[in-house]
Order: structure tokens, then C-alpha cells, then sequence
């Protein structure tokens, strides 16, 4: 008999793919945890191999399991886009999104042309600024929705988790910036997350600190680190090869990424789509 890619099996192993956990996937499926791995273990017979790795605290793909994330990406794209054109146009309306800068190229180029595409009548506009400062502007009214870095644990009836991430300590391969003192820091502007958590945790571990960047700029707080100007804190998936993560550093809590909504937009159907979107094909 031949094997067919069922598509909600590939639907399960892109949300266990993204979150790295299968309680995570599980919850953001609304499926049991029995299932996503019932789930994954039919299509590892399909694929003819071991899709992930597992242990106690995560998963991981295989080789096997990368190949097979990018050859279905667009196929689950492709999916969504053919059942969304059957009624598409129907939808129309405006949205006005809050992205923060560090995000912003992720969902512009990957996440919101299918959005568009699927749903041309809806009109998106956008505004990039930190995590907190767009969190203030939807609880305003200003903007119907917003993607939102937050510390773990705070998430209500307003907020949905798109995925967790641990912030780390970085600074360049080769330098000493982290070994000065007073130690030399690039933060983003004032209503970052990690700003707030980087200031204060070094505040209180007593170690005397100046501000070499400041800067609204994910690039720019990048570029300053890997230059060896100063030191800063970044998601562990965004690391590149010019950084390497630091020791010895206060550990920073958990966060996670969350797609937020405005009270009024709470049953708004082209917001409800776009959060769909958004759960879907976030990734750090």
C-alpha cells in the first residue's frame, strides 16, 4: 500500500517541532499527550525513521526529523492556504499588530503573507516597539493585537503562548568585554523585558554596569556585541556565530513569546485567524 503524509500527523509534528515539548504541543493542539505521541510515532512509520530525539525535559529533530520539517513546511502552508481561498474572501476588516523589533522580520516575511494571502480582504498595519510599551498600547485600545515577550507565567484570558525561551548572556567569540569592569552593556530602549531583567539582576548581585548602547534596534544591540563592545542578553535560538554565551552571570527566568489581544478584539474573527497564524508558524 502506498504511504500517504497524513496532514493532521504533520500538523502535530511542526507544533512538537516548535514548542520542543510534547506537553506543550499537546496543550497547544488541544489534544492529549497519548496523542501527539501516537501521532508522531504513526508518522515515524510513514517517514521510516526516528523523527526526534527525546529526553525528560525536551525533544530535538533528528536528521531525519529536519528534513522532513522543511519539506513540509510548505505543504502545511499550501493546506491552510487552499482551505482558507474556499472562503476567504468573505472576511474582511482591519487590524492594526504590535510586533517588537527582534521579532519583526520573522512575521513579516514568514507568518503574515500567507495571513494576506488567505485573507485578502483584511487589511494589516503594523508597529514595531518593545514588548512592554505595546503591551500598555493594546490594554489602551491603540492596537487590536500585539506579539509580546513577558516573563513565564504571566499569561491570562487575554494572552496565548506562541513558544518559551530562555534569554542568555552574550558577547563576542573573541573579546573581554565581560571580564570589564564596569561591565559594558548594549540594552534595547526603555519597556524591554530584557532590559528590565538585565538591569536588575546585576543591580542585585551588586555589579557595577554602563550603558554602551542603547537602541530601539535588535540589529544594532547585535552588531554591538559581536563588535566586542559590550555584552547582552538575547534568546538562547538567536545566539549566532559571532557571540558565544557567557558564565558566571545572574540566570535569567524562563520567558515566553505571546500573542496578546485587546479586549475588544476578543471575538473578532480576522483577529482569531491571524492568532491561528500566529500559533502555527511563530518560531525563534
Amino acid at each position: 500500500m502506498t504511504a500517504i503524509l497524513d496532514i493532521d500527523l504533520i500538523r502535530t509534528f511542526h507544533a512538537v517541532a516548535r514548542i520542543g515539548k510534547f506537553s506543550g504541543a499537546a496543550e497547544h493542539l488541544h489534544k492529549s499527550p497519548a496523542a501527539v505521541s501516537v501521532h508522531i510515532q504513526r508518522l515515524e512509520a510513514v517517514a521510516g525513521g526516528r523523527l526526534l530525539n527525546r529526553d525528560n525535559q525536551s525533544v530535538s529533530l533528528t536528521a531525519l526529523g529536519k528534513r522532513l520539517l522543511v519539506a513540509t513546511t510548505e505543504l502545511l502552508n499550501t493546506h491552510d492556504r487552499v482551505l482558507a481561498d474556499l472562503h476567504g474572501t468573505r472576511l474582511a476588516g482591519r487590524i492594526t499588530l504590535g510586533v517588537p523589533d527582534e521579532y519583526a522580520d520573522h512575521v513579516i516575511r514568514d507568518i503574515l503573507p500567507t495571513f494576506a494571502t488567505a485573507w485578502p480582504n483584511v487589511v494589516l498595519e503594523l508597529k514595531t516597539a518593545p514588548s512592554y510599551a505595546l503591551r500598555d498600547q493594546v490594554q489602551r485600545g491603540k492596537l487590536q493585537a500585539a506579539v509580546v515577550t513577558q516573563p513565564k507565567g504571566q499569561a491570562n484570558a487575554e494572552t496565548q503562548a506562541l513558544v518559551s525561551t530562555t534569554p542568555v548572556w552574550v558577547g563576542p567569540v573573541h573579546g573581554t568585554a565581560a571580564s570589564l569592569e564596569p561591565l559594558p552593556l548594549a540594552v534595547h530602549a526603555a519597556q524591554c523585558p530584557y532590559r528590565q531583567a538585565m538591569v536588575e539582576t546585576l543591580r542585585q548581585g551588586g555589579r557595577r554596569t554602563r550603558i554602551v548602547l542603547e537602541s530601539p534596534s535588535n540589529q544594532a544591540v547585535k552588531a554591538c556585541v559581536e563588535a566586542g563592545l559590550a555584552i547582552s542578553l538575547i534568546d538562547r535560538g538567536r545566539v549566532t556565530d559571532a557571540m558565544r554565551i557567557l558564565e558566571g552571570l545572574p540566570v535569567i527566568e524562563e520567558h515566553e513569546v505571546v500573542f496578546m489581544r485587546g479586549q475588544a478584539s476578543q471575538d473578532d474573527e480576522a483577529v482569531n485567524l491571524l492568532a491561528r497564524a500566529m500559533q502555527q508558524y511563530f518560531r525563534l
